[in-house]
């Protein structure tokens, strides 16, 4: 009975996402960049590190669809190869933050007292920081590079994470189930993995969706500022960083990865709201 109500569930989950034309659209947009990423070799037309001074600042047309860079490089192969390193930073920084994020916020909201008064004010030291200030002194002591990235990207947004879980437990531990099952003699991991994450889980992963979007956007603007993905590996911030010195001369150079980075945070946006709106149940219409 059980299996068949979540059955159930899940199913009319995943009706009223496909009724979500935006949600579709997003899924689209995260399809095909994923695509991208992972036939990169295979889609790009030309090496994305090959030069061509001959040819640098291309306009687009015939020979360079997207146009040359200020090293006569392809921007089409270089787009291609660098939703690579979007994916890379945003899921392994998102899946750093959601592991650290649930060790934390179980232990917090779980044991509470001293433990949970510990790592909430460790919590609010990093949240007083800026998001991008925050990641700038972790690559800043780290060193620049993909690697680095991931980790100050992952150790920004797992406070987040934490916070929704520690306030998720916080509210179920007291419930009656929860109640029941401890006085049945349940051990606490049977409580935490068959009672208490399924409850919030949902909410993670839409939360994961809406933060791949935030940890493209950072890994951008470290490495516009030099401290991210270090050249010649192809990164849309790094991209645009080196184009802005010609934007008046040759605008495609910054404008199209640009454009790259606006169609991923709205297709991982879109994606987000879509999940939430579908796994919500406070949302069902």
């Amino acid at each position: 009975m059980t299996d068949r109500l979540a059955d159930t569930t899940r199913a009319d989950a995943w009706k009223r996402f496909w009724r979500n034309r935006l949600a579709v659209v997003g899924l689209a947009i995260v399809a095909g960049l994923l695509l991208a990423a992972i036939l990169a070799p295979v889609l790009a037309p030309h090496d994305p590190g090959l030069q061509d001074l001959a040819a640098k600042r291309t306009p687009p047309g015939a020979r360079f669809l997207l146009g040359a860079d200020e090293f006569g490089r392809d921007i089409l192969s270089r787009i291609i190869y660098g939703t690579r390193v979007a994916f890379l930073v945003g899921t392994v920084s998102v899946g750093i933050a959601l592991a650290l994020g649930l060790v934390f916020g179980i232990i917090s909201g779980y044991v509470g007292g001293f433990v949970d008064s510990l790592i909430s004010r460790g919590l609010e030291i990093l949240l007083a920081f800026p998001y991008l200030l925050l990641a700038i002194a972790v690559v800043s002591a780290l060193g620049p590079g993909v690697l680095n990235t991931t980790l100050a990207v992952g150790i920004w947004a797992m406070p987040a994470f934490t916070r929704i879980v520690r306030a998720s437990v916080l509210s179920l531990r007291e419930m009656d189930y929860i109640q029941a099952a401890r006085a049945m003699g349940a051990p606490t991991r049977g409580i935490l993995l068959r009672h208490l994450l399924p409850n919030f889980l949902p909410t993670l992963i839409v939360y994961s969706t809406l933060y791949m979007a935030n940890a493209i956007l950072v890994e951008a603007a470290l490495s516009f500022l030099g401290l991210g993905v270090q050249p010649p590996t192809a990164s849309w911030g790094l991209m645009v960083a080196t184009g802005r010195d010609f934007l008046l001369m040759a605008p495609h150079i910054t404008t199209i990865p640009g454009l790259a980075i606006m169609l991923a945070v709205l297709g991982f946006n879109l994606l987000g709201d879509g999940l939430r709106d579908a796994l919500d149940p406070r949302l069902r219409t």
